[in-house]
């Protein structure tokens, strides 16, 4: 009985595929068959998490996905996130997610990046999936993972805390990179990480080397920050521009916020200022940013598309059903003459 080649027999999950083709723990292949030591956590900066562009059929929108990532990668970010929150990852199938992550990661090499981070969300439901999307994620040139808390059975009568406890642990033991809690209760039906969670995760795995806070807590943030209960480096971000400022002051790794994608190069700014000492400098910025920020808030994922095609002509604003199309009347007036005052300041930067 003929069984088969090597190549058609079923893969067990986590599968990474012969060591030639992919990264092997915390190092990305690159087109000259070199190895790149990602650092233990992500390193201290901005963060991007990237935008899905789609056509008028909702099929991915490749081209516009470079265009977008060559103007983050020219812009100074320290890295880009993939399919999170903005990027629309529960609408993406696992092939989809390892193609963006793939033209991301492809960009930041052509155009002389090949440093810059690239962080992968990789939340689902089951254990079992999450480590999957982490091991996708690492074979099409990711560096660490974000993954949210599971929240479909949220309201099932066991204790939640110590299975949303062990749930991070597994993952991470299993994954092959690096992982970032993503602490955000509007995706998951309330679920918060408190501080003494995250403080427990970290010091028991040394693959947990960050979290993303966009709750909003900064008291959170600045506990995390200073908890001597978690090993350093560890990199605990702000989750939004609206209080990116806030954050250093509290001692975060920088910022992973929506706004970066539409003007990165002022929060680059903005942390200038503040690493210089001008602080009041820094505050007006922050003014400005917080201003913005509200504005694309209320627009949600697709206003903030259609923002980058009003502002800077590329990407069509389309998202996948059921999010729509957002009326170029909302980004009249007020709106308006807000996100145009960041326009003009980006493209003076």
């Amino acid at each position: 009985m003929q069984r088969g080649n090597k190549s058609s027999r079923v893969r067990p999950l986590g599968w990474l595929g012969p060591v030639s083709s992919v990264a092997t723990s915390q190092f990305r292949y690159s087109t000259i068959h070199t190895y790149k030591m990602a650092p233990r956590c992500p390193p201290r900066g901005i963060y991007a998490p990237v935008v899905a562009f789609f056509h008028e059929d909702e099929t991915l929108d490749l081209e516009a996905l470079k265009t977008h990532a060559e103007r983050l990668a020219k812009s100074g970010v320290a890295g880009l996130v993939i399919q999170g929150s903005n990027g629309e990852a529960p609408h993406l199938l696992h092939s989809e997610r390892q193609q963006v992550i793939a033209t991301a990661a492809e960009v930041l090499k052509q155009h002389g990046r090949p440093e810059a981070v690239i962080i992968a969300g990789c939340g689902a439901q089951s254990t079992r999936e999450t480590i999957q999307l982490c091991s996708e994620a690492k074979e099409s040139g990711a560096d660490y993972a974000l993954v949210l808390s599971p929240s479909y059975w949220s309201e099932w009568p066991f204790p939640r805390k110590p299975v949303i406890q062990k749930f991070f642990d597994d993952v991470a033991t299993a994954s092959p990179i690096p992982i970032l809690l993503y602490n955000f209760p509007a995706v998951t039906s309330g679920i918060d990480l408190d501080s003494d969670l995250i403080a427990t995760l970290a010091a028991s795995n040394p693959k947990i080397v960050g979290c993303k806070l966009t709750c909003g807590n900064l008291g959170k943030l600045h506990r995390v920050a200073h908890d001597e209960r978690i090993p350093k480096p560890f990199a605990a971000f702000a989750g939004k521009s609206d209080f990116f400022l806030h954050g250093l002051v509290g001692g975060s790794n920088g910022v992973i916020a929506a706004a970066a994608n539409f003007v990165p190069k002022v929060h680059v700014k903005l942390l200038e200022l503040y690493d210089e000492g001008k602080l009041k400098e820094a505050q007006d910025l922050q003014t400005k940013l917080s201003q913005a920020d509200w504005v694309l808030v209320q627009l949600g994922v697709a206003g903030l598309k259609a923002a980058l095609d009003r502002y800077f002509g590329y990407g069509g604003g389309r998202s996948r059903r059921p999010l729509g199309l957002v009326a170029s009347a909302k980004f009249e007036g007020d709106n308006d003459a807000v996100l145009k005052g960041l326009v003009d300041l980006e493209g003076s930067l």
